[in-house]
């Protein structure tokens, strides 16, 4: 298969061979691929410097399996300027991306949410709420529903009650608000409202529930980085 050139971010990158470098990369209405470029010998890339994150690229690949060969690539822009704890987070949303969105499923909307959250991390100081925005759309682009309205006997979620969340089964009303949320910080989480400094630390929490099954044990080093 040979694509025309499309719109990508390089979300990691990481020695193949001798001659080759394997990237994997989030491609405009398709998702993300692997593909590999060669950076000695004969044919070797004359523009590897320019392979670098947070920049976007024009891009063209072919290869008809599941491991794409990159042929040519260009930025079609400056790269993003982040810097200190918008870089940190600019890397979590990289490793977040490289290590939950599927290799060849494609996915149009996926791409969108990466490069509009990745570029208000260069417009803002206060980075909290578009780490929670990316996680929770991210989550429901990748199919795994959470029902923010209803709890698990269909009744709808009140304000001035208090629910406790679980896997596959849903919110089940509490008897005090201990280790709970309510209704009303529901809410706020699922029309991606961060500004009230509780509800936003409850949503981390509930965010890093969510993806626990997804990343599994091994820990993301990208978190290392803001200890």
């Amino acid at each position: 298969m040979n694509n025309d050139f499309v719109n990508a971010y390089l979300l990691h990158l990481r020695p193949y061979s001798d001659s080759q470098l394997m990237l994997d990369m989030l491609v405009e209405e398709i998702g993300q691929i692997r593909c590999l470029v060669r950076v000695k010998g004969r044919f070797a890339t004359k523009n590897k410097a320019q392979l670098q994150p947070f920049t976007q690229l024009e891009i063209k690949y072919k290869g008809e399996h599941e491991l794409k060969f990159l042929d040519s690539f260009a930025p079609t822009e400056r790269p993003l300027s982040l810097q200190g704890k918008a870089l940190y987070c600019g890397f979590y949303l990289n490793e977040l991306s490289n290590r939950l969105i599927p290799l060849n499923e494609p996915n149009e909307y996926i791409y969108r949410l990466y490069d509009d959250h990745i570029r208000r991390l260069t417009s803002t100081i206060d980075y909290e709420p578009v780490l929670r925005s990316f996680e929770f759309q991210l989550i429901e682009l990748l199919g795994i529903g959470v029902d923010f309205h209803f709890d698990v006997d269909g009744k709808p979620l009140a304000h001035d009650k208090f629910y406790q969340y679980q896997n596959e089964i849903g919110w089940s009303q509490l008897d005090s608000n201990r280790s709970g949320l309510s209704g009303k910080q529901i809410e706020q989480i699922a029309n991606l409202n961060f500004n009230d400094k509780v509800t936003r630390q409850l949503a981390k929490q509930l965010a890093r529930y969510l993806l626990h099954p997804l990343l599994g044990y091994r820990e993301l080093k990208s978190r290392e980085l803001f200890s």
